[in-house]
């Protein structure tokens, strides 16, 4: 009896019909929960800093699913969990992986996460992570297109990216999205066309199909006023004096006849799209050989379309996959650019190891191009085809043969008495065929082929294919007048056989016997009435309907006798001769190389190619205004300016702000130059090889980049957004004509590169006057140590002179007022712009004395409000503190405006533990629970003594006080600078001078107790390293050995 009740409980306390359900734990709501209250507690947990609520929350979650409860509403907040830790990752794998991952989740409640890590991503310091950003554009775009807007203005972020990894992707986000905004190609169209030979194949080929639906809505075309254009080319380069004064007035008169029309000059962005999409027919990828084919076809002229011709032929040799696609669209070519592939007939001769749709592709090539010259040697290879094995092979040769006696006149007779042979064939298939081909043929000349039309009547008794049987019929019926003796005797025939045969062959007997009564209604009268009164009962209702119009068209009688005198020449009206045509004439108005080609219909997403335009538009809309105090008249000056940029290492020079002015000066140049085709390919190249090393430094130097971000946000807000981001906007129309401006280019892209290395986030929208960011130049070509030298003082103590003897200049790290180092750990996050509602929040340890208490750690909060509205009323609420921790509350910020960013000073006495600090962080509406934890290192201040005081002190603090350890110090952690880099980041404390060259050592207080910690590091050239600390406080000393040893051995 007791199953009963524990059953239940285990279900979550279900009672019976009519009875309320009640919960056992928060997550399972009670009496009077309702649905927008029942999960709030669960919210609230998964709200929270702490990873213990957090984790509580996400079992309940799990327990609930479990029990089969609905808790589809707390979604958005456990992938926000999920997702945000992920996409702030250290990482650039990790944070491209998240992205991937979030923007594959395909829930519409999740679209403003989505889009914000989008939007982060996409200003993101790695370029993997930008190109995972242009990926998941078209992913939310699907998802929820009303955020279109929004998504417009990332991808114009990232189509002013400079890095080959992201073009491709941010010109498919483009593609998808928006591809009627071709406003935003015009700024960058002259960097995509240079970036072009050094992206990814994937992407190569979205680019050149982008690149040639733009250039067909801004270039004329190069086909119009061609023929006048030539004659003045001959004109030109041949023509004398002496013909030019003869002919003056004949060639007055034909100017005169001709429209007025301006001869073509090519656009010198047309000229570098070509230019540039040349070499990749070389590349070992099908698909962007094709797309290059197919941007030739569409926008080349004449005499340069040519070049294409070999590499698709190339492409022949590969996979049947790729010969199916290549033959396919040359095809389309060879009916209108014949010429091109004839040099290459022989390649489109046919294996018998090709595949059916190989060979049928192959024989429609050579028919397009067979002509009076080669229709010898294209005869010879159709009538081996004949003999082929492959029926539908056989029968796509006799069309073809069919289509060459059409097209060329003169192998007509030659090419019909060939298919009459082709009648006494074994194959039933061939015959038939033949038939039909033989039809179209005769149909040009009737008069001239009566024995055929007999011999084919004979073939009545034995052709079963329902096609054949019907073409002969109808030749019979059409030119009965030919052979008035056989035409009754195969009516009588069919009418025998009528209710047996295919319905289109029953269509034709009619017809035969119909045009029979009206030429010989002697003899067909009454087989005429036997074949109507048969289809009138027929099961097809098309066969009973042409059989009653036959009979009151043909049969007068009293109602129908006004039709019945126009029955001749409804049914024996002469009619055109058929023309034969390729099946691929009509292609060409899809573009080449696209799916809707291959299928000869539009098929979902396909782009319509434009038209070219009548009058050329503006080419000045694809140049990049420069701002005129970047400008420089003088290269000197330029050079001088520069000098300290490529002096410094590679990996610690700063950016400069002359990147911005470049890309004007490019586009500037190249409209001058580009129609110079000499050096374009030589500079473009230099470019991208110096856009490569630079991609590689900043790759190399992101870790080094991550420990100084904190003083370089700082100086971020003060660069206008719209000039950096116009900086990368464009590299450059074409090549430069001469050696400087190539110089000007790729110094400017190993600026801008620079620059990408340390700009993860974007910049405020707010721009400063001209003079700051000139000022901003010498700032940011400076590039501080993580010390600061400071002159020391006058008078030193002998005793001291005496310790500092064996100091180096890498020692200046000694002077007192030097004890606080720069950067500690640099900035954490305190609280995610997702979690926050657009609020976000990170700290710094600034290694400052707080002003309020000497014992307090001096902490640096950073807030900033990338939401829509303004956030009010920033304030600390009630804090749960461990017993002996404090906290010095910042004064309250009124309002942060959007966009805007603010920094606060709070003060914490730690009480020399790592517990963290747990408090609130308020706002008018809303609370978050955040948490701040130490490091050991920042739990303490740097001491300056000597080395005897040193020495004196580690006496004191032997045995248990004293913790050492052993490790192996890498090859790149041997300098004297590196060491004391890296133990000053990790601990706050101060250098002491040393005697030994291989030893370092360092001491320090604790904040709240001003307890000594004193480190020692024995660096040995040979054998493993020792490290010692020490400390009374034990804890911190195993702690701060832990730390260092981490810092040391990475």
């Amino acid at each position: 009896m007791s199953a009963a009740p524990a059953y239940s409980e285990d279900k979550g306390g279900s009672a019976g019909p009519g009875e309320p359900e009640y919960g056992h734990d928060p997550a399972s709501g009670g009496i009077f929960s309702s649905d927008y209250k029942r999960h709030d507690d669960l919210k609230e947990m998964l709200d929270t800093n702490k990873d213990s609520l957090k984790l509580e929350a996400m079992k309940r979650i799990v327990a609930m699913i479990a029990r089969g409860k609905n808790a589809s509403d707390l979604f958005p907040a456990v992938v926000k969990n999920v997702a945000c830790k992920n996409i702030e990752d250290p990482n650039q794998l990790i944070r491209a992986s998240a992205l991937r991952v979030l923007s594959s989740i395909r829930v519409p409640i999740i679209v403003p996460i989505m889009m914000l890590a989008i939007k982060e991503a996409a200003s993101d310091m790695s370029p993997y992570v930008r190109k995972t950003a242009a990926h998941a554009i078209p992913k939310l775009y699907s998802l929820d297109s009303d955020q279109k807007d929004q998504l417009i203005e990332v991808i114009e972020k990232l189509l002013a990216d400079k890095t080959t990894l992201v073009a491709g992707s941010v010109v498919m986000a483009f593609e998808e999205v928006c591809p009627e905004r071709i406003d935003l190609i015009h700024k960058n169209y002259r960097k995509l066309c240079n970036l072009l030979i050094d992206v990814e194949e994937w992407g190569q080929v979205v680019i050149i199909s982008m690149l040639t639906r733009y250039a067909r809505t801004q270039f004329l075309s190069p086909t119009q006023n061609e023929s006048l254009l030539e004659e003045n080319a001959e004109k030109a380069f041949y023509g004398s004096e002496e013909e030019e004064a003869k002919g003056a007035g004949s060639e007055d008169a034909a100017a005169a006849a001709l429209p007025a029309r301006k001869p073509y000059v090519m656009d010198p962005d047309h000229r570098l799209l070509l230019r540039n999409t040349k070499p990749l027919l070389q590349s070992r990828s099908a698909a962007v050989v094709m797309a290059v084919a197919q941007l030739y076809f569409h926008l080349a002229p004449k005499a340069e379309v040519g070049v294409i011709a070999k590499a698709l032929v190339r492409l022949l040799r590969s996979h049947s996959e790729v010969q199916y696609v290549v033959l396919q669209n040359v095809a389309t070519m060879s009916i209108k650019r014949r010429g091109m592939f004839e040099p290459y007939l022989k390649s489109f001769y046919i294996r018998s190891t090709d595949p059916t749709q190989i060979k049928i592709l192959k024989l429609e090539v050579l028919t397009n191009l067979a002509n009076e010259t080669n229709i010898p040697t294209v005869l010879r290879e159709f009538q081996t085809y004949i003999r082929s094995m492959d029926k539908d092979f056989v029968a796509a040769t006799i069309q073809a043969i069919g289509r060459c006696a059409t097209n060329i006149g003169r192998v007509r007779d030659t090419c019909l008495n060939g298919l009459v042979q082709l009648l006494s064939n074994r194959d039933e298939l061939v015959v038939a065929e033949s038939v039909v081909v033989i039809k179209k043929l005769l149909q040009m000349q009737p008069a001239q082929h009566g024995e055929i039309i007999k011999h084919l009547a004979k073939l009545t008794d034995n052709i079963q294919v329902p096609m054949a049987r019907a073409s002969i019929l109808w030749l019979i019926g059409e030119y009965c007048e030919h052979v008035p003796r056989i035409a009754p005797d195969v009516l009588r025939k069919m009418a025998k056989s009528f209710t047996t045969e295919e319905d289109i062959v029953k269509l034709q007997v009619i017809n035969l016997a119909a045009k029979l009564y009206l030429t010989n209604s002697k003899q067909t009268k009454l087989l005429t009435q036997y074949v109507l009164s048969l289809a009138k009962y027929d099961q097809n209702y098309d066969i009973r309907d042409r059989a009653r119009f036959t009979r009151q068209l043909i049969v007068p009688s009293e109602q129908g006798g006004a039709l019945s005198r126009h029955a001749k020449k409804l049914f024996l009206a002469p009619k055109p001769a058929p023309v034969l045509e390729s099946s691929f004439k009509d292609r060409d108005h899809f573009q080449l190389g696209s799916l809707s080609h291959l299928l000869n219909a539009k098929a979902t997403g396909y782009q319509e190619l434009p038209d070219w335009p009548e009058e050329a538009p503006d080419p000045s809309v694809r140049n990049v205004e420069v701002p005129e105090w970047t400008k420089c008249s003088n290269r000197e000056k330029r050079k001088e300016k520069e000098k300290p940029f490529y002096s410094d290492s590679e990996g610690e020079s700063g950016p400069t702000e002359s990147a911005d002015s470049d890309p004007e000066s490019e586009s500037e140049s190249d409209s001058k130059s580009s129609s110079e085709s000499g050096s374009g390919e030589s500079s473009s190249e230099s470019d991208n090889e110096d856009q490569d090393e630079d991609e590689e430094k900043v790759r190399g130097s992101e870790s080094e980049q991550s420990e100084e971000d904190g003083e370089k946000r700082k100086t971020k807000k003060k660069v206008p957004e719209g000039k950096g981001e116009a900086s990368s906007s464009d590299e450059g129309s074409d090549s430069s004509s001469s050696s400087s401006e190539s110089e000007m280019t790729s110094e400017s892209e190993e600026e801008q590169l620079e620059r990408a290395s340390w700009r993860k986030t974007p910049p405020s929208s707010k721009s400063a006057p001209a003079p700051k960011e000139i000022s901003l130049l010498d700032l940011e070509d400076f590039n501080p140590p993580s010390v600061q030298p400071v002159s020391p003082p006058a008078i030193v103590s002998t005793s001291l002179a005496a310790d500092l003897e064996g100091l180096t200049l890498t020692d200046s790290t000694l002077v007192p007022s030097l004890l606080s180092p720069v950067s500690g750990v640099g900035r954490q996050e305190l609280l995610h712009r997702v979690a926050g509602e657009g609020l976000a929040v990170d700290y710094t340890f600034s290694r400052q004395p707080f002003s309020g208490d000497p014992h307090m750690v001096s902490v640096h909060i950073h807030f900033s409000n990338s939401s829509d509205t303004p956030i009010k009323g920033l304030h600390l609420g009630t804090s749960k503190l461990p017993a002996g921790i404090s906290i010095q509350e910042f004064p309250e910020i009124e309002s942060l405006a959007p966009g805007e960013s603010a920094t606060a000073v709070m003060g914490i006495n730690f009480c020399d533990s790592t517990q963290a600090a747990n408090f609130q962080l308020c706002t008018q509406t809303r609370q978050f629970y955040v948490s701040i934890q130490p490091p050991v290192g920042e739990l303490m201040a740097p001491v300056f003594m000597s080395e005897n005081e040193f020495k004196k002190e580690q006496g004191k603090l032997m045995g248990m006080n004293e913790i050492t350890e052993k490790l192996m110090l890498p090859d790149t952690c041997r300098s004297d600078h590196i060491v004391v880099q890296k133990v000053t980041t990790t601990a706050n404390l101060g250098r002491v001078p040393c005697g030994t060259s291989d030893e370092y050592r360092f001491a320090g207080r604790t904040l709240t107790s001003g307890s000594l910690v004193l480190l020692t590091l024995d660096a040995r050239p040979a054998g493993a390293a020792q490290l010692t600390v020490n400390s009374e406080k034990m804890v911190i000393g195993t702690m701060l050995v832990k730390d260092v040893i981490q810092a040391l051995t990475q």
